[in-house]
Parts: C-alpha cells; structure tokens; sequence
C-alpha cells in the first residue's frame, strides 16, 4: 500500500503567480512557510521555519488566485511531487512541491479591510456561501504545554 498526503498550514510568501497550460488548463504557483516550534537542549525556545512549493490546477486555481495573498493564512491539502529537469548549462535540476488538492482560507485579521477600501490580504472575503472553506478563528497558538524536549526523543 502507498500513501502521499500533505497537510500544511502557514503563511504565504508570495502572491500567487497564475498561469495557463498549453492545453488552457490554469495553473497557480505560490510559496508557503510553516514553522516548527520546539525547546532546545539547552531550554532556549526555537523557531525553524520550512518553505514549501505549492502548485494548484483548475478551478483550485482560479480560486487561489482570487482568494489568496502573500502573508494570508492558508491551509492546503495536497501530494507531494519531485520534478527532475536539466537547465541550459546540462545541470540537473529538480523541484519538491505540494500539489493542492484542496485549501482553506486562513481568518480575515480584524485590522483588514478588503480591497475596496483597504490593506487587507484577500482582494475579496469569502462569504460562507461561496462555497470555500475558511478557517473561522485566529487564536494565538500555545505551545508551551506542547514543547518537544529533543533529549526525550529517540534517535
């Protein structure tokens, strides 16, 4: 039996770039951080962010697109997949990304505004009746029950 799934929620780096396949199907590209939170071996609280490629086709797409900006949060849900080229030069070159299956929309700020009058991260709010989900509340993270202490992990 096999199994490729990925769950990631972060924020993203970059706005979605879109873009069509020749066959005229979109496609959307866009970066996402995540990050690991745990305590040193020395007790000192750390923070190591991961950057993730994310790739979606189709309506997924469209929506990201629209929806979607850099520094939003979003959670997406996908398979992770490798692609291996060779650049001008004869380098072999490769690319790890998450291919959306799905995604979330993170909760709009209460200092947001949308786009027709402001500085928010989505050019339109979803409405609960357009059909997208949306992550309905930002509550501060507590981790402090949740730390990982590195010298109880097997290795």
């Amino acid at each position: 039996m096999n199994f490729n799934k990925a769950i990631v929620l972060g924020r993203l780096t970059r706005d979605p770039e879109q873009r069509s396949l020749p066959s005229g199907l979109p496609v959307v590209s866009f970066g996402l951080a995540t990050s690991r939170f745990y305590t040193d071996k020395s007790g000192n609280k750390q923070n190591t962010p991961e950057f993730h490629n994310i790739v979606a086709f189709g309506k997924l797409a469209e929506i990201c697109s629209k929806y979607l900006k850099k520094g939003g949060l979003a959670l997406i849900e996908g398979r992770i997949q490798t692609q291996s080229w060779q650049d001008k030069e004869g380098n072999k070159k490769s690319r790890t990304e998450i291919v959306a299956e799905s995604m979330q929309l993170g909760p709009k700020s209460a200092g947001q505004e949308s786009s027709s009058g402001g500085t928010g991260n989505y050019q339109t709010p979803a409405k609960k009746d357009d059909g997208i989900p949306v992550i309905d509340q930002e509550a501060p993270i507590d981790n402090s029950e949740e730390d990982i202490n590195v010298d109880n992990i097997p290795f």
